[in-house]
């Protein structure tokens, strides 16, 4: 029985949410230990007393660099800290099994490795993922990402939502990858109508009006944000600029979402948003969530821009539909 537990699991927003999946099974089957995660803290704290673990640790400590050494001095207050552990499982790329070497060297015994990187043909990430908790003999039943918000982090959401209306379209224009970006005019004809190739039409239009928007944007969408403000800046839409990934999970939870292949969409999904996620040269039966609450729409020949706006509006509409009825 493993009493102390350390997840070491660098990567972006999506690789780590991906590993959710995994981390609940390891959690289910080790309720009561102590699970401890090496990350990126901005990002390893959506797991931080929020039912995975109950700590995280900065991976950004300039000493941990040594363990990528071969034969080198290791620090002194490393070994002891990695030696803590029953059980540590690391995912990290390390080729040449230096960092393993090292942590081998400070008397860590259990120790399992996962997968640094997802092999595209290699089933969905989430189940390549799996493969380091399923050597323990845990079964990874489960795909479906999921965030425990706490009591805080919804607070937070309401002060932020406060005064919307009922129902919430939440849009997320950016992914950090220009080809997996739908063009930026076809988000502002989406929403308004204006600034398209072609008139606003359907049902969305006349919507517009019954939901609230919130749009999202981290550092890598301040181009997409600030056309996007200068273009609604006579409307009354938030937009959650670089908030703390738990608050704007919590934001997220009941909004009907539309993104890309993104950390975002990934959170938006894990945080119990009805999802409608736009796809093109990544494939989604590798990358898109497993969660039920998600609706995948793939460009043809995986060319982003091949998606039709009127595609996702009648996406987005059938999603309305129900929240909209329920309110009058």
């Amino acid at each position: 029985m493993f009493q102390r537990i350390l997840v070491i699991r660098g990567g972006a927003i999506g690789d780590f949410i991906l590993t959710l999946p995994s981390l609940k099974a390891l959690r289910d089957a080790y309720p009561d230990a102590h699970i401890e995660i090496l990350g990126y803290k901005h990002i390893a704290v959506l797991a931080e007393n929020r039912f995975y673990a109950q700590a995280v640790r900065s991976i950004e400590h300039g000493s941990l660099a040594s363990f990528f050494a071969k034969n080198s001095e290791l620090p002194a207050e490393l070994p002891g800290y990695f030696a803590s552990f029953d059980l540590i499982i690391s995912y990290l790329y390390d080729p040449d099994r230096i960092f393993e070497s090292n942590l081998h060297r400070c008397g860590v015994e259990n120790l399992f490795c996962g997968p640094a990187k997802i092999v595209e043909k290699g089933g969905h990430a989430a189940r390549q993922l799996a493969r380091p908790i399923e050597q323990l003999g845990i079964t990874v039943a489960d795909l479906a990402e999921e965030i425990f918000l706490s009591v805080d982090d919804r607070q937070f959401a309401q002060e932020f939502l406060r005064n919307s209306s009922r129902s919430i379209v939440a849009i997320h224009p950016g992914s950090g990858s220009k080809e997996k970006n739908w063009p930026l005019e076809n988000w502002i004809e989406l929403v308004s109508g204006k600034g398209g190739s072609t008139k606003a039409t359907g049902e969305l239009g006349h919507m517009g009006k019954q939901f609230s928007l919130v749009v999202v944007s981290g550092e890598a969408d301040k181009a997409q944000t600030a056309q996007l403000e200068y273009n609604w800046k006579d409307r009354d839409f938030r937009f959650a600029k670089n908030l703390p990934l738990p608050h704007l999970a919590a934001v997220l939870e009941h909004t009907i979402f539309v993104g890309h292949d993104s950390g975002i969409s990934h959170l938006a999904a894990a945080a119990g948003a009805n999802c409608i996620l736009l796809f093109g040269p990544t494939d989604p039966n590798v990358w898109a969530p497993r969660n039920e609450n998600v609706h995948v729409l793939r460009a043809q020949g995986g060319r982003i821009n091949n998606l039709d706006i009127a595609q996702v509006r009648a996406a987005v509409t059938t999603a309305l539909r129900p929240a909209l009825s329920g309110a009058q």
